[in-house]
């Protein structure tokens, strides 16, 4: 049953949405009252089955866990493992698919295709997170981009299908690289498995005695290739600097629950493949492009701030705003250090957070005034008390806020880039001070100042609905805030034995092109 609990919270959502595809029929009031029950029944079903996932993990074992494996088509293998890494990120996408659902309760357009759209979503996440197939990955991976793509072209704003194509054409031609690397791998090393492997170029034991030089020697001067070929797929999804434009128009035109899910999980997915990948498939690219990843990564901080000072669309402003932390994130990366991954990981599931309920408040408005310009607000506090209460927390937390997960994710990242760039480090620490300039801006013309608008003064405030679905994200962004270690003692483990081999394998680079010389 351990083994086949991760194939379980994979296929449950899949199962659910099969369900409704097959017995659930018309489009009256009853049926939709059917669908968003079933899907929230699935959804808080997956959650609770991945609770005994995460009390099965033992932290301190930095291999693959509960792995659940079989022969698949043409001699590949299924295969699904956990490890220190990824069991927060299968945690945070279980958790938030309930809030998801529940944010769309008053949807009223094809109930019953929206919901299979989200369950099947679920289960194409967590099918990316617990792959130890690198095929199996890249079907999950690519996957994702079909409900996504529907969520924004069939539920999205005025300029969904633009949106919905932008976003889908971006991601998929980044992934087409991917693919041609992973074919040159493929004929090289003879497996596509990540985990387990006893003679593979992907394994995480590549800078070991025995594979060092024979490594270095199939791949050769082609690892750098192999590794910009993966890194163009996963700096789309996150989205890196230049390749982020995507992300403003998806999030402006998706429904609300499509900009949650987009925002909180489908970004970490870019993290997710430099950390299960890049890094230790391939370190001496990884060295070799680093520093100017970092650069990169600052350059979005700064740029995507000054950028997002001059929106006047709440959601364009929060979207600039994710591309800003996930700067953060790919700078701890490539920092390659205990502090920078543990950064890295904690930023990534603390904006998962954080970002999901800034995403609900704006949604919030929305839905009362079918308007997200910034100028139709302000002086919101006199109608909505609890509402500026709530905005208030999580604009704090997204400034990073001491007391809050905000905060720590920052702060780590920081503190490992200044070990390895000095000048990157300050360069991104002004991204801090540009992020209170936007968030607090936003806040001020929203919610504070005297209730002027006509159209406001009948505004009501948030619903016992709407304020259960944010207390489990005020919770999580509170105690992560005080306590971190929820976190980075079940990433710190797999963290360190990431560190270590990928210092190992430079090390045994460094070696090799120094016999060569000597050879030669």
């Amino acid at each position: 049953m351990e083994a086949n609990l991760l194939s379980i919270v994979t296929f449950l959502p899949a199962f659910a949405a099969l369900i409704l595809a097959v017995f659930l029929r018309g489009e009256d009031e009853a049926a939709q009252r059917n669908a968003k029950w079933l899907a929230m029944f699935a959804t808080t079903a997956t959650f609770i089955v991945s609770i005994f996932v995460f009390l099965e993990f033992d932290p301190e074992n930095t291999g693959f866990q509960m792995i659940d494996e079989a022969e698949w088509l043409l001699g590949l293998s299924y295969r699904m493992g956990v490890d220190g890494i990824s069991i927060l990120f299968v945690m945070l996408t279980t958790f938030m698919m309930p809030l998801v659902i529940a944010a769309s309760w008053d949807v009223k357009t094809r109930v019953k295709e929206y919901m299979i759209a989200f369950l099947m979503l679920e289960t194409l996440m967590l099918g990316v997170f617990m792959s130890l197939d690198l095929v199996l990955f890249y079907v999950f991976f690519e996957a994702c981009l079909i409900p996504m793509f529907l969520i924004i072209g069939i539920w999205g704003g005025a300029n969904r299908i633009y949106a919905s194509f932008k976003f889908f054409l971006y991601t998929f031609f980044g992934s087409v690289l991917m693919l041609v690397a992973m074919v040159a791998m493929f004929s090289d090393a003879g497996t596509t498995c990540i985990g387990g492997c006893d003679v593979s170029l992907l394994t995480h034991n590549f800078g070991s005695e025995t594979m060092s030089v024979m490594g270095f020697q199939i791949i050769g001067g082609m690892q750098t290739l192999m590794f910009l070929a993966f890194f163009a797929s996963f700096a789309v999804k996150m989205p890196m600097w230049p390749v982020h434009t995507w992300l403003p128009d998806a999030h402006v035109q998706a429904p609300t629950a499509g900009s949650v899910v987009l925002a909180a999980i489908l970004l970490k997915m870019g993290g997710y493949g430099f950390l299960r990948f890049s890094l230790p498939m391939f370190p001496v690219g990884s060295e070799v492009v680093g520093p100017l990843i970092l650069w990169m990564s600052a350059i979005a901080i700064v740029y995507t701030s000054l950028v997002a000072l001059v929106q006047d669309d709440m959601k364009k402003l929060i979207a600039y705003s994710s591309v800003a932390h996930m700067g953060f994130v790919t700078m701890g990366i490539f920092a390659v250090n205990q502090q920078g991954l543990d950064g890295a990981i904690f930023q990534m599931i603390s904006h998962g957070f954080i970002s999901g309920a800034l995403f609900l408040c704006v949604g919030v408005v929305y839905d009362r005034m079918h308007t997200r310009e910034i100028d139709a607000y302000g002086g919101l506090v006199n109608r909505m008390p609890v509402y500026a209460l709530l905005f208030m927390l999580f604009t704090m937390a997204n400034v990073g806020l001491p007391g809050t997960s905000g905060f720590v994710g920052e702060f780590l990242t920081l503190m490992a880039v200044f070990q390895v760039n000095t000048w990157v480090a300050f360069v991104a620490t002004s991204g801090v001070i540009l992020s209170a300039a936007y968030a607090l801006w936003l806040y001020r013309r929203v919610v504070m100042g005297q209730l002027i608008k006509e159209s406001l003064k009948t505004i009501t405030d948030m619903t016992a609905r709407e304020r259960w679905i944010f207390a489990p994200l005020v919770v999580m962004t509170l105690l992560l805030g005080v306590y971190p270690a929820l976190v980075l003692d079940i990433t710190g483990p797999s963290v360190a034995a990431l560190v270590n081999d990928y210092d190992t394998a430079i090390a045994a680079a460094e070696a090799a092109m120094q016999t060569a010389d000597a050879q030669n």
